[in-house]
């Protein structure tokens, strides 16, 4: 499963980004999700959601702010950022291959794309 993601760029402290992602192929996998690293730190989940219905679970750092949605025909999976904060600049990745109803472990994921920079000033 190849995960490519899109989107990322420099913006200033309010403004917004979608990240986008798209995978070769979500048969094998029950949930696809965006986790973020940024420098210095561990890597953190922002969002997942369950294939075909769905189903969402945000983190609380979040949550209020970020949506994630999918495209499950195109087989994309999308993240909707509005007003960023310098705390936001990160890494994002999108991963795959999780069969773990509403999981944001890390551990969950087998499959990871190389990542799309986000950075807030």
């Amino acid at each position: 499963v190849q995960l490519v993601e899109s989107g990322g760029g420099s913006v200033q402290t309010g403004g917004s980004l979608t990240l986008s992602c798209t995978s070769s192929d979500t048969s094998s996998s029950h949930r696809i999700a965006w986790f973020r690293q940024a420098p210095g730190e561990e890597r953190e989940a922002v969002a997942s959601i369950r294939l075909v219905s769905g189903a969402p679970a945000i983190a609380d750092s979040v949550k209020d702010r970020f949506t994630i949605s999918q495209d499950h025909e195109k087989n994309m999976l999308f993240l909707q950022m509005p007003t960023l904060k310098p705390d936001d600049t990160a890494m994002y990745y999108c991963a795959a291959g999780s069969w773990v109803a509403g999981s944001l472990d890390e551990h969950d994921y087998v499959h990871w794309g190389q990542g799309t920079q986000v950075t807030v000033s």
